[in-house]
């Protein structure tokens, strides 16, 4: 068992995304990112097979996807699709995330 508080774990840089390995195993991998205003993920994918979920833990952007697609995101907010699929992350206010890929890459 493993007990961790996210946000004493992770602060936010002006130097770029924040990112903390939470969790990594053979089933799946956790992983916190904390952008900055105006920080972005760029839109990407991964050539396997599995899913991610970004679970949107504070503040507010977007879910960024294929063809320019964003979907606005903020707290409690969750975005489930494989992993293979475009996806990046845009804030709009300091936001914290949480990003689980099964299986891990």
């Amino acid at each position: 068992m493993k007990s961790m508080n996210i946000f004493d774990s992770n602060d936010f840089s002006e130097k770029g995304v924040s990112n903390f390995l939470v969790h990594d195993s053979p089933y799946f991998k956790i992983i916190n990112f904390n952008f900055q205003a105006g920080q972005i993920l760029p839109i990407h994918s991964h050539d396997i097979e599995g899913q991610l979920s970004i679970l949107v833990l504070e503040g507010e952007g977007a879910f960024l996807g294929a063809n320019e697609k964003t979907l606005p995101a903020k707290k409690g907010d969750m975005l489930v699709c494989d992993i293979a699929a475009p996806h990046g992350i845009r804030a709009d206010a300091d936001m914290r995330v949480l990003v689980t890929i099964a299986p891990p890459i």
